[in-house]
């Protein structure tokens, strides 16, 4: 997706696969902090740290499972003026599927309309490219000994976030009828990072509850402490309170999938976007699905799974 929604989503995502916190506006953080004032019980003494690497270990375990879903997505990106207004809004729609161990969001529709023969084309084509880079990516970072995501983006591991910030107040909480655990984080703005994205880390706080049965990610919240810019704010800025969330749903009785990314504030990067408003992912219709002929030039079919 190009623009500001494909940024928005992809700090999302990242954020939420390496348990660092994306989260919504700070004004709902803050509801969200006063509704488990109501619900919340004490835990009995928990190793936090070791909690979130069983999270993180189930993280990964789902991916595997995740590879062979589709599903739909539907992003709503509103703009607003100077005075707060809305002064644009913009929908796609995606079909969401993996290609060669690659996540793929395949452009369906712009504000309701199908795409035209030319756009469905150019929109192949991209996604050959952008699924050959990822591969690219990867195999320089393997062959460096690096972890990366499934995009081959940079990976911030659970115990590099130990070290960027840190976890505490662990308490239970009632969350669409399931058990949670609580935890929230606040990074270490004189933590020492090695890279961009344990940048953006160690600038935001927030909250993740972890799914006491499953251990895996129910939802997560959080926000920028500070303004957090690259190269003086030229390269990246993204103004104090911007913030972003995501909530994880199970699916099938196997797997936690995404059901809603969202985001709020203000960013920009080089000449690639520029972003003020809110930002809103809603990802439903999940089907198991196998390879067989082909869905995109010289890539496989996708054939549900009866």
């Amino acid at each position: 997706m190009a623009g500001a929604a494909s940024n928005l989503r992809r700090i999302s995502r990242v954020l939420i696969l390496t348990m660092a916190l994306g989260g919504w506006a700070p004004v709902a953080w803050r509801q969200a902090a006063a509704s488990d004032a109501v619900t919340a019980q004490p835990l009995p003494d928990i190793d936090v740290g070791r909690l979130m690497h069983e999270v993180e270990a189930r993280q990964k375990a789902a991916e595997a499972i995740q590879k062979d879903y589709l599903y739909h997505a539907a992003d709503t990106v509103e703009q607003l003026d100077r005075h707060g207004k809305v002064k644009k809004t913009q929908t796609k729609e995606y079909d969401v599927f993996w290609v060669e161990g690659v996540p793929v969001h395949k452009l369906t529709r712009k504000d309701g309309k199908v795409l035209s023969a030319d756009e469905q084309r150019k929109e192949s084509e991209r996604i050959d490219k952008a699924v050959k880079k990822a591969r690219e990516r990867r195999a320089k970072a393997e062959a460096k000994g690096k972890e990366t995501d499934p995009n081959g983006n940079e990976e911030v591991t659970v115990s590099r976030l130990l070290e960027l910030g840190n976890f505490g107040n662990a308490r239970r909480v009632m969350l669409d009828g399931r058990r949670t655990i609580a935890v929230d984080f606040a990074g270490d703005p004189k933590a020492k990072t090695r890279n961009r994205m344990e940048a953006v880390i160690r600038d935001m706080a927030g909250t993740v509850w972890v799914d006491e049965e499953d251990r895996a990610l129910a939802r997560v919240e959080g926000y920028f402490l500070e303004t957090f810019k690259i190269g003086a704010g030229l390269v990246v800025n993204i103004e104090k309170g911007t913030s972003f969330s995501m909530v994880q749903r199970k699916v099938n009785g196997e797997v936690w999938l995404p059901e809603r990314v969202e985001g709020h504030g203000s960013a920009r990067a080089f000449l690639l976007f520029r972003f003020k408003g809110s930002f809103r992912e809603i990802d439903s219709d999940y089907r198991k699905f196998k390879v067989t002929t082909t869905i995109l030039p010289g890539m496989g079919k996708l054939e549900e799974w009866k």
